[in-house]
């Protein structure tokens, strides 16, 4: 499914739409007037039933080195106001660490830190100038804001992503990219649950307006869905 020209859109590219915030994101940009390109690791119905001119699906999966190169050459001819990496996972988070096995912790750490930072890395040539680079965090990424424990294994992955992306940031600092650490609200989605405060539409649109309002301010950033900053 390829999208149409339109020269004065914005250009958007959601990694990780398959389903949930990320096939959220996905509606909302479109609904906004935005040309979206939204990657799936396998075939989405959710993303399927987006007919649009300004969609594009493409398939790769981040911890694929190889799909991520080849996602790349694909999109040589385009470049993006937004990069925004959704994808992750939550393999036994309301298990204790010790009762996760060490492959699965392993596994969950390279799917959500080390993976979005080497996307990041593969296609920062990828980003138009005032564009912004956005990763999915979450609160309980937060060192000091962790009071209650629980969700050890991917509070970790998210506090990991949170340090490796300011690396990442610093590595760069001549160029004064724009990076987003965003925390989408608990959410009522397959991996927030039932019982979450918001929902998606709640969340995606939340982000989208911070996204929006902070496009391509230098610097590297941690906000919550209402564009509060949150503590490290």
């Amino acid at each position: 499914m390829a999208a149409a020209n339109h020269p004065s859109a914005k250009n958007a590219l959601i990694v990780g739409a398959s389903r949930g915030l990320g096939l959220g994101l996905v509606e909302t940009f479109l609904a906004r007037g935005w040309r979206v390109t939204a990657t799936q690791r396998n075939a989405s119905p959710g993303l399927a039933a987006l007919k649009s001119e300004a969609l594009t699906i493409e398939t790769a999966d981040i911890d694929d080195d190889a799909a991520v190169s080849g996602l790349h050459d694909r999109l040589a001819s385009q470049t993006f106001d937004l990069v925004f990496v959704v994808a992750g996972v939550a393999t036994q988070a309301h298990d204790p660490l010790h009762a996760v096995p060490r492959q699965v912790a392993a596994q969950v750490y390279l799917t959500n830190a080390i993976s979005p930072v080497r996307f990041a890395e593969t296609f920062r040539d990828r980003l138009a100038p005032g564009g912004s680079l956005v990763f999915m965090s979450s609160i309980l990424g937060s060192v000091g804001l962790n009071t209650s424990g629980g969700w050890e294994n991917y509070r970790a992955s998210k506090a990991a992503l949170n340090t490796l992306v300011r690396s990442f940031a610093i590595r760069h600092q001549a160029e004064a990219l724009s990076v987003v650490l965003m925390h989408p609200g608990w959410v009522r989605t397959e991996m927030g649950g039932a019982e979450a405060d918001i929902d998606v539409a709640t969340s995606v649109g939340g982000m989208a307006d911070v996204i929006e309002a902070r496009l391509g301010q230098p610097g590297t950033m941690y906000l919550d869905y209402r564009g509060e900053t949150l503590a490290w």
